[in-house]
C-alpha cells in the first residue's frame, strides 16, 4: 500500500515562451553586473521565479531533465572545433547552477537538492518534498528546462515551448486533498519533466487552499 502525504500550495508561479522568456526582471533582482554577466538562462529563470513565491531563504529542490544544455552544447562546439573551453560554461554546465546562483545572491545557506529524473523529474521533486517536508518546514520546489540551444528544431518535434521554468512554495498539511498530481491533464506542450508540477500550478486557485496528494 502507498503512502500518501499531503502537501499545501502555498503559492506558485508559472512561465513559459516557444523560444526565450523576455521580462525575467534580471536587472532589478540583480543589481551587480559582473553576477548577472554569469547567469545562465535556467539561473535567470529560478531567480525570477523564487521572487515571484516571495522566497529568498529556506531549503530549496530543483529538478531539470536536460539541465544546462546550453552551456553543454558550447563545451561539446568547443571541442569539436578543437578550442579552449570557456572556464565559464565549464563552470555553468553542472545540474545544480541555476539554484546554486539563487542561493548565493540570497546569501542562503540551507539544504538544496537537486533531482534529474528525465520525464519524472518533476514528480520526483514532489515526492522528495512530501518527505522532507514532514518536519515542518516550507520548502521551494523549482523544475527549470531551457532547450533553446542551435539546431534544436532539428531534434525537437513534440514540444511547443523550449524555455519553461514552475515554482511551488508547499509545506506539509493534514488538510483533505483538493487536488491529486497523477490525474491532472496535460493542457500545454511544455517538457514532461514539468509537467506535473507546472499542471498543479495551473490549476491552483487564488484565495483558497490548494492541497495535493502525493503518493510515494
Amino acid at each position: 500500500m502507498k503512502t500518501k502525504i499531503n502537501l499545501e500550495i502555498l503559492d506558485w508561479a508559472y512561465i513559459f515562451d516557444a523560444k526565450e522568456i523576455e521580462d525575467l526582471k534580471t536587472k532589478e533582482l540583480v543589481p551587480k553586473m559582473l553576477t548577472r554577466r554569469r547567469l545562465t538562462r535556467a539561473a535567470k529563470m529560478a531567480i525570477y521565479l523564487a521572487d515571484s513565491v516571495s522566497f529568498s531563504s529556506g531549503r530549496i529542490i530543483y529538478g531539470s531533465s536536460f539541465g544546462e544544455l546550453n552551456a553543454t552544447a558550447n563545451i561539446l562546439d568547443s571541442i569539436s572545433d578543437q578550442e579552449s573551453i570557456s572556464p565559464t560554461h565549464f563552470q555553468n554546465s553542472v545540474y545544480n547552477t541555476a539554484v546554486s546562483y539563487l542561493s548565493m545572491l540570497h546569501g542562503n545557506q540551507n539544504e538544496i537538492m537537486t533531482i534529474s529524473s528525465g520525464d519524472n523529474t518533476s514528480q520526483k521533486v514532489l515526492k522528495s518534498a512530501a518527505v522532507k517536508a514532514l518536519d515542518g518546514d516550507e520548502l521551494l520546489l523549482l523544475v527549470t528546462e531551457t532547450l533553446n540551444i542551435e539546431k534544436i528544431e532539428e531534434v525537437n518535434h513534440c514540444i511547443d515551448y523550449l524555455e519553461c521554468g514552475v515554482a511551488l512554495k508547499v509545506r506539509s498539511t493534514e488538510e483533505k486533498a483538493t487536488m491529486n498530481y497523477s490525474d491532472i491533464s496535460e493542457e500545454i506542450k511544455i517538457p514532461r519533466s514539468l509537467s506535473c508540477m507546472f499542471n498543479i500550478a495551473n490549476k491552483a486557485k487564488k484565495n483558497s487552499i490548494n492541497v495535493v496528494e502525493v503518493l510515494l
